[in-house]
């Protein structure tokens, strides 16, 4: 059991850097400046999402073609990068962000970003091959704080820092080339 929650700690851990993930931690700093219910939010969305990944992750897959995931993924970041640039009415009680606090919105945007990401294929991987189904979800849950924690504890020191907008247009060009990334992938250029 101590192995399997090694194994799934250390291989998400390892695949979480450099994630879109960590750019989502970094922009929700950015946004709320409020690093305890983004990382209780990124807490909830890991295990719900690993949690589920092992009983529906494989059955999804089988019905969309790589190139077709590849293209929704694109599409998904270029979504992304285009609201990262809308600047967030943060003293507006209509604003989406606003409405939904720190805490709910790391939850649905980290439960969201994780859906067919390779962490969550690894998890259903680390199920298959291992039997302590609570160890797996345990240890990519711990991975994925491992690799997020220090990211939302930077960033708040970071963004009070840095202008908001400066941040934005960064995350929106690293997310506009992850897009082109897919796009060249779905194309089979790479």
């Amino acid at each position: 059991m101590f192995e399997t929650l090694f194994v799934s700690t250390g291989i998400v851990t390892l695949a979480e850097i450099g994630d879109k993930t960590q750019l989502l931690a970094f922009i929700l700093v950015a946004r709320f400046r409020k690093p305890i219910p983004i990382i209780l939010g990124i807490l909830v969305a890991t295990v719900l999402n690993h949690a589920l990944a092992a009983a529906i992750g494989n059955h999804v897959a089988q019905y969309f073609s790589e190139t077709t995931l590849l293209w929704a993924l694109a599409a998904s970041f270029l979504a992304v990068a285009a609201w990262t640039l809308i600047p967030d009415k943060m003293d507006d009680e209509g604003g989406l962000l606003s409405q939904y606090g720190p805490f709910a919105a790391s939850l649905i945007a980290f439960f969201v970003a994780e859906m067919g990401d390779k962490t969550q294929v690894a998890t259903v991987m680390l199920a298959a091959q291992y039997p302590w189904y609570l160890a797996v979800v345990a240890g990519t849950t711990l991975g994925m704080l491992l690799a997020n924690v220090p990211v939302v504890l930077i960033s708040n020191f970071a963004a009070a820092r840095l202008p908001l907008t400066l941040i934005r247009s960064l995350a929106a060009l690293c997310f506009l080339l992850m897009a082109l990334y897919a796009a060249a992938r779905a194309l089979g250029w790479m």
